[in-house]
Formats: C-alpha cells, sequence, structure tokens
C-alpha cells in the first residue's frame, strides 16, 4: 500500500512557489533599502534630522536578515558618493548607538576596503575611505586615539627610504584632506598629537624636491595669482584654518544634532593600520598644480569668492570636481548638477565652475577626459543659464587672452582647440575688435598666434567664406590662406619642369581607370636626377617619379578626404614600392606638403593615413618636421599635431602588441596548468581553446616582433630629443655669440614643445629615460635644456 500522501506534488509546487516569493520578497527589500541608504541627504519635504532617525530605525530592524547588504551598500557609499560623507557618518553613528557590534563590524568592513584599496593603487577610494573613517571620529564611533595612530602611520611614509616621492606625497595628501572633517574634534581633544602630526608634515614639505613645478604651471609667472603646487597650496589652507581654530564653513555636520545621542555610544578602536609596502609596479597619481584665474575682485556684488588660502575654497572646489566625475559622460546632466551645487547662494558659482573646468581642461600633462567633454559642457552651462554665464565665460576668455604671453604651449594649444569649438556653436560671434590691438604685435607674438591658430581650427568646423565673412578687415593679415592645392604641374611654368608630360598622362591615365602597373609604365621613363650622385642600389630612389606620382594622385584626389583616401587605396602598391628608403618617405611628405601648404587640416589626415597603411613610417616623420625646409612651419599648432599623432600611432602598435603577448602567455599557463578542473577543460575544449593554443614558435615570433617595435618606438623619440637639443643648442651657442637674448619668441615656442613631448608622452618616454639621459642629456647640455629634462625625471620620481 502507498505511503504516500494524496495531492503530495501539489505540495512540492507549493514549497517551491513559497520558496521563490521569499526570494522575491527578500529582494523587493533589500532594494527597498538600497534605494532610501541611496537617496538619503537628497531634497525632501521633511528635515535631513527626521529621515536620518527614521532611516536608522529602519536599518536597525532588518539588521538581522540584511546586515551584509546593509554593510556592503554603505560602505560604497562612503567611497562613491563622498559628497555626502557627512550625512553617511551619522547614519552608521545612529546605528552604532543602537547596536553596538553592527558599528564594529561596519568599521571592520571600511577598514578592510582601505587596506584593499591601497594595495590596489585605487587612490581615490582610498583617500574618501580615511576621510570616512576620520568623520566616524565626529559620530563617537571612532576612538580620536587610533585615528591619531592611523594618521601618523600614514604620514611616517614620507621618511622611507628608497621610494618614489610621489608616494610619500599621496600619503601626506591624504591625511591633509581628511583633516578639515576631523581637526576640530581632534584638537579639542588630541591638541598636543595633532600638533606633532603638523609639524612632522611640516619638515616633510620643508624638505620637499618641486623641480616638475614649472613643467605643470598654466602660466610661467605668479602675478596676479600664485601657480601653486598642490601640496603646497593645500598645506596653506591647512595652516589657515589651524589659526581660525579647525573652524570651517562649508561642511554640513548632521551629527551636531545627534550630540546627545551619539556622544553616549561606545567608541570602537581601529586595529594598528600599516600602508603596505612600496613596489615597483605600483602607480602613484602625478602631482599638479592649482589652477587659479578668479579672485574676488573678479566677481561682481554678490557672494564674496573664497581667498586662495582658505579652506572652503578647496571644500567647494573639491567638490565641483566630483560633480565632473560623476557626470561627464552626461553633458546635460553635468550642466544641471554644477548649477544646482548644494552650496550655490554662499559663492558665485558661475565664477567657481568657469574656473574648475578650465582647470580641467588646463590640467598638466592631460586633461582626465577628452577636451572636447569641457567644451560641451560650457555650451549646455551657457544654454541653462544664458543671463549670467556667457558674460563669465567672456570675462574668463579676456582673462586667459591678456595672460597667454605666459601661458604653458600645450595650453594655448588647448585654448586655441576649445574657443575655436565654441565660437563654432555661437555663429563665430565675438567682440574682435576688442582684440585688434595685438595686430600691431610680432606675428611670433602669443596674442596674435592665437588668433591665428583659433582661425585655421574655425576653418575645420566651417568653410573659407564663411571665416573671412565674419572677421573685421583689419585682420586680413591673420586669415588662413585658401584651402586649396597648389599643383605645380599647372603653373604658368610648368612646361619647363622635367615631369610635366609625366604628369599631364598619369591624369588621362587615371581618368580612364587605369591600373597601377599602367601608371608605373607612365613613371618608367622618367629621368634620375640623382643618378649621377648616388650609386644606384639600397638608399637610390627617383624624387622626380615619388614628385610626379604624389602630387599628381593627391591633386587628383583632391575634392575630399574621401577621394583622397580612395586614390591612395587604389594606388597603395605603387606608394609602397616608391618609398622603400626613409628618404623616400620624406621625399613623399615634402611632395604632399607642397601640394597641400594652404590646407593643414588635408596634411594632417593624409599624413595619419600613410601611417595607417605603413607607407611611411615614423621616423621618417619626425626628420621630416624637424628638418630645414620645414623652418617656415616649425612654430604652428598643426605640426606638432602631425608630430603627436605619429607618436600616438607608434605607442598604440607597441601596446597591441604587448597585449597579445601576454594574451597568448595567458592561454599556454591556463593549457598547461596542473590545478585546471576538468569543468575548466570541458569548457576550454568548447570554446575551441584548444585549437586556439598558440605554439612556442609563434609566441617566439611574437616576442621579437614586439622587441623590434619597441626598438622603433626608443629610436623615435631618440630621433625627436635629439633634434630638439641640435636646434636648440645651435640657438644658444648662436645668441650668446651674437650677445643677444636667447629668449626669443621662436626659443618659447620650441623650448615649450620639447616640453610638450615629454610630458604627453610621459609613460612611454619614462621606459628611455635611462638611455636618455646616457647618450643625449648629458651634463654638458646647456642647463636650459636640461632642467626640461630634470622637470620631467621628477614627475615620477
Amino acid at each position: 500500500m502507498s505511503r504516500r500522501r494524496p495531492h503530495d506534488d501539489d505540495d512540492g509546487y507549493e514549497r517551491a512557489h513559497r520558496k521563490r516569493r521569499r526570494v522575491s520578497e527578500n529582494q523587493e527589500i533589500e532594494d527597498r533599502l538600497e534605494t532610501l541608504i541611496l537617496r538619503i541627504g537628497e531634497k525632501s519635504t521633511a528635515s535631513l534630522e527626521s529621515n536620518l532617525e527614521g532611516l536608522a530605525s529602519v536599518l536597525e530592524a532588518d539588521l538581522a536578515s540584511f546586515k551584509a547588504k546593509i554593510l556592503r551598500i554603505l560602505s560604497e557609499c562612503a567611497i562613491k558618493m563622498p559628497e555626502k560623507c557627512t550625512v553617511y557618518t551619522t547614519l552608521v553613528g545612529l546605528l552604532n548607538a543602537k547596536n553596538y557590534n553592527f558599528g564594529g563590524e561596519f568599521v571592520e568592513h571600511m577598514v578592510r576596503n582601505f587596506k584593499e584599496a591601497l594595495k590596489n593603487c585605487r587612490w581615490d577610494a582610498a583617500r574618501y575611505s580615511l576621510r570616512f573613517l576620520a568623520d566616524l571620529v565626529n559620530c563617537h564611533v571612532i576612538a580620536a586615539t587610533s585615528l591619531i595612530q592611523l594618521l601618523d602611520n600614514m604620514v611616517d611614509v614620507a621618511k622611507e627610504e628608497g621610494v618614489p616621492n610621489v608616494r610619500k606625497d599621496w600619503y601626506v595628501y591624504s591625511v591633509l584632506s581628511a583633516l578639515p572633517w576631523v581637526g576640530r574634534e581632534l584638537y579639542e581633544k588630541k591638541e598636543s598629537q595633532l600638533e606633532m602630526l603638523l609639524v612632522k608634515i611640516e619638515v616633510f614639505l620643508n624638505k620637499r624636491s618641486k623641480k616638475h613645478h614649472t613643467a605643470l604651471r598654466v602660466w610661467s609667472q605668479d602675478t596676479p595669482h600664485p601657480q601653486e603646487e598642490y601640496l603646497d597650496c593645500l598645506w596653506a589652507q591647512v595652516r589657515k584654518l589651524r589659526q581660525d581654530n579647525w573652524v570651517e564653513k562649508h561642511i554640513p555636520r548632521p551629527y551636531l544634532a545627534f550630540d546627545s545621542i551619539l556622544c553616549e555610544a561606545l567608541q570602537h578602536n581601529l586595529p594598528t593600520l600599516l600602508p603596505p609596502p612600496h613596489d615597483p609596479s605600483f602607480e602613484y597619481p602625478m602631482p599638479w598644480v592649482v589652477f587659479r584665474m578668479f579672485d574676488y575682485t573678479d566677481c561682481p556684488e554678490g557672494p564674496i569668492l573664497p581667498g586662495a588660502h582658505s579652506i572652503e575654497r578647496f571644500l567647494i572646489e573639491e567638490h565641483l570636481h566630483q560633480i565632473l566625475e560623476v557626470n561627464h559622460l552626461e553633458r546635460k546632466d553635468c550642466a544641471a548638477n554644477l548649477l544646482n551645487f548644494p552650496y550655490k547662494t554662499k559663492i558665485p558659482l558661475e565664477y567657481s565652475i568657469v574656473e574648475i573646468i578650465f582647470a580641467e581642461l588646463f590640467h598638466m600633462p592631460t586633461p582626465r577626459y577628452l577636451e572636447i567633454c569641457y567644451g560641451s559642457i560650457l555650451i549646455e552651462l551657457c544654454k541653462l543659464q544664458p543671463s549670467t554665464m556667457p558674460q563669465v565665460l567672456a570675462q574668463a576668455t579676456e582673462i586667459l587672452f591678456m595672460r597667454i604671453d605666459t601661458m604653458n604651449v600645450t595650453c594655448f594649444d588647448r585654448f586655441v582647440a576649445w574657443f575655436s569649438y565654441h565660437l563654432s556653436n555661437f555663429q563665430f560671434r565675438w567682440s574682435w575688435d576688442d582684440w585688434d590691438f595685438c595686430l600691431q604685435l610680432d606675428l611670433e607674438h602669443p596674442r596674435p598666434k592665437f588668433v591665428k591658430e583659433v582661425l585655421q581650427k574655425a576653418l575645420r568646423l566651417s568653410y573659407y567664406q564663411r571665416i573671412k565673412e565674419i572677421m573685421p578687415e583689419v585682420y586680413e593679415p591673420l586669415l588662413p590662406p585658401k584651402p586649396e592645392p597648389d599643383y605645380k604641374y599647372t603653373h604658368d611654368n610648368a612646361a619647363s619642369l622635367p615631369g610635366t608630360t609625366a604628369a599631364h598622362q598619369m591624369v588621362v591615365a587615371v581618368r580612364q581607370k587605369c591600373t597601377p602597373e599602367e601608371v608605373l609604365n607612365v613613371l618608367a621613363d622618367l629621368p634620375n636626377p640623382r643618378q649621377d650622385a648616388e650609386v644606384e642600389g639600397e638608399g637610390a630612389f627617383n624624387p622626380l617619379k615619388i614628385d610626379v606620382f604624389v602630387q599628381t594622385l593627391l591633386n587628383l584626389g583632391s575634392k575630399s578626404f574621401s577621394h583622397s583616401f580612395a586614390a591612395i587605396g587604389k594606388f597603395h602598391f605603387i606608394f609602397k614600392s616608391l618609398a622603400e628608403s626613409e628618404e623616400a618617405q620624406i621625399c613623399i611628405l615634402r611632395n604632399l606638403f607642397s601640394l597641400w601648404k594652404n590646407h593643414q587640416q588635408m596634411i594632417c589626415v593624409l599624413i595619419d593615413k600613410m601611417l595607417k597603411l605603413q607607407i611611411i613610417e615614423c621616423s621618417a616623420v619626425a626628420n621630416w618636421i624637424f628638418s630645414r625646409e620645414m623652418q617656415s612651419e616649425f612654430t604652428k599648432v598643426y605640426i606638432w599635431e602631425v608630430l603627436h599623432l605619429t607618436i600616438r600611432k607608434m605607442n598604440k602598435h607597441v601596446s597591441r602588441l604587448q597585449r597579445e603577448l601576454s594574451e597568448a602567455r595567458d592561454k599556454i599557463r591556463r593549457h598547461d596548468s596542473d590545478s585546471e578542473s576538468e569543468d575548466d577543460r570541458k569548457r576550454r575544449r568548447e570554446d575551441h581553446d584548444e585549437k586556439d593554443k598558440p605554439s612556442e614558435e609563434m609566441v617566439e615570433r611574437m616576442e621579437e616582433k614586439l622587441e623590434a617595435a619597441q626598438a622603433d618606438q626608443k629610436n623615435l623619440f631618440l630621433i625627436i630629443f635629439q633634434r630638439f637639443i641640435m636646434i636648440l643648442s645651435e640657438h644658444l651657442v648662436r645668441c650668446d655669440t651674437d650677445n643677444k637674448d636667447y629668449n626669443t619668441f621662436w626659443y618659447k615656442w620650441t623650448i615649450g614643445r620639447l616640453q610638450q613631448v615629454f610630458l604627453a608622452h610621459n609613460e612611454q618616454v619614462q621606459k628611455y629615460s635611462s638611455t636618455l639621459e646616457t647618450l643625449l642629456f648629458t651634463q654638458d647640455l646647456d642647463s636650459h635644456i636640461m632642467d626640461v629634462f630634470h622637470q620631467f625625471t621628477s614627475l615620477r620620481s
């Protein structure tokens, strides 16, 4: 007789259904808790204090079931929403007062996260974690003594020997940036220990080397605003805060309303926390210079802009930078959030926003985000706040233009790019008459040069006739030429040129859709002007063939970029056969320039295309840029655009080969691993990984390819720096001999470009710095050139 109960199947269904319902309900509660925690501190009909009190009660009730989830969300909020730091510390303080064990577990969790962030070089996460732990002292969650011990241990990193200075800098910076939150509490309870900590920091800062400072400045002069190094500036702000008895006016402190509850809570001691030792693989944040453009005299009546050394200036700027960081991918949200800054009534908000956006745009060595990101956010700000933002931005542009004489060359380029882009979005309207005084200056002076370069960039975003119409007549000397090809085989004297007949034959052949072989037949009979001077063989090439072919083909494709690309693609074989040596490649570049000298963008685009198709090599481009024929173009921005795109092309090539080799080695390691489980083997067979496993021979070939590419990269940098040293040394010696001032406009542009190459490609150049020091930047070099090299090496030292 069956012992199974009737409807047993139904019971099984019910049990499964109940389980699913329970999981679903738990998920709903977790989602609701997450929403409540994330949204605390946002605008609400109730006060922040009552919201915090209510949320603490809700969370305490759910601790038994959802403790892990609550711990995770709160610790993530501490790092991902640092602007609400004091809101979450208050919440943790209220929970600690209700449940001491939970408070202890939360502190352990935060400490674990802090250690992980330090170990994994997540420096912002580590700094925000430290700030959060510091603020927990205000909420009576952590004992002040144990926090002082932690801060002491952090500052002790500054005494370490044989470690990079940037490591010491970061640890001191993280401590200084936490003090505005907890300084008052430590001053009241542990004054002597706090003073000892500050003395240690001061001793370190007084001994600290700052060779990098000059390279990172936006302006070379300190008037009207000092260009302070970031640690020096923060130290001055903290000292001012100490003079004010650690009282600031920017940080909201909701825990003060709960003082009677929080002061009754038991406190936790932090475990002994030692910073992880330095590892050669660790990359620390690079130093920077604090950008200042406005002071209170620049702002009209209304709220006063805090002084450069007030801690409020630091706190406001950091908060605005955080808003940019969180929202930079959505320009409309970013602009709206910047204008909804919580403390906008206390400061001249538009001035603060414009200053931090330009601070990010001019950040050296590179901005955090794409340059166009900042331009698009500024446009949105002008649309959202049309009554004030355009005027503030115009004032900022005027200030930048008036101070452009001492502006860093890299920042000059970014200013040109931003201003031309901004104008193109506002119908190129500008009060050009206010700047016509610059027409009286030398054309190499930064002011007329700025206008000239802006018009060149604007031409890329518009068309020639439009640019000509918008500019007052007096600006005609600065207008770019009409961007048309200058094809020499149609000039008046073309009949006397040796290649004219072949050029006309080639035009006919190409228009009749000939093959590459037929074009080669047209070029075959051209005489070689170099034949007498050089023996046929390796390195021999026919410049006349290159001249006729390159100029004629690119002229035929001159209608647009696409036409040019199609022409190069179809006759790629001929390009490759003509460009056998570096000298031949330089000849191709000369002819490209000869044809398109009035169209800078076309030169950039075509060189980029030829590098991609491996018609020309990177070293040929570098040697061509520094050749005597290009002297007239040497201080123009587009030439350096070409050099940087060439270096980037080489860097990407090396990175790709490194990545491919690393992936191949990983595949072999995974395949040969003894610890691999049966499931992994099965999955690998299913993924055809067995078939994809590279052989040892393949890996060896990849290693050889990478070594060759790295040798080319190293050679490229050696060519560039050697050429810089040669032309700068010649100039300095000539000026010394003739008893002239070396500090000409040409010298300023050139030394600035040398600095730019070092900074823009610092990660790659760093690998070869010892070779550069041995071969090029030797002690017998002029001190002006050596200073640039030392500024670069101190960036990561």
